[in-house]
């Protein structure tokens, strides 16, 4: 798969309106994840990509290894995405990001991405990064039954600050 084909499809499932805002998000994404893991994990993962693409988690990334959480992660993938992209969204698109990206790296890639990051309620809760991909991924009968794909959750208070709020818990 090259740069156009990967860009275009996370912008088909994203519904966005232009390559920028496609690039946009999946550079804030993988580079937020680049920062997160360790260097050779970054490398691995990102070895099946195309190149302009495994650029943001490798070449991009001034420092590997960082500690922070999902509230952290969240609100830099918001902030590097910009143009008012706030938590909820940032989430939304980390999570179909993430899941295209599994079905192009071998599962083993993935599966180490995963042990990367803890997954218990009561750590840091980076299970929500993986919902997509739990839950069976983006397909085409998703896309048929959604008229595009799974769609953000309107999200209650309580939700909000379960799962996308940045502000709650302290970091790492």
């Amino acid at each position: 798969m090259n740069f156009d084909e990967f860009t275009g499809e996370i912008q088909h499932r994203l519904e966005l309106p232009d390559t920028g805002r496609t690039v946009r998000a999946i550079r804030a994404t993988l580079m937020t994840l680049g920062q997160r893991i360790p260097e050779g994990n970054a490398e691995d993962f990102a070895a099946n990509l195309p190149l302009e693409i495994k650029w943001y988690m490798t070449g991009a990334v001034r420092e590997h290894g960082q500690r922070f959480d999902w509230r952290e992660f969240i609100e830099r993938v918001s902030e590097i995405e910009g143009e008012g992209v706030d938590a909820s969204e940032a989430a939304y698109h980390a999570r179909i990001i993430v899941d295209f990206v599994e079905t192009q790296v071998p599962p083993s890639d993935f599966q180490q991405l995963r042990d990367q990051l803890p997954e218990s309620q009561d750590d840091e809760n980076w299970r929500k990064l993986f919902e997509v991909v739990d839950a069976g991924g983006w397909g085409e009968a998703q896309e048929a039954q959604t008229g595009g794909g799974p769609q953000p959750a309107t999200t209650t208070k309580g939700d909000a600050d379960d799962a996308d709020d940045p502000g709650d818990e302290p970091n790492e």
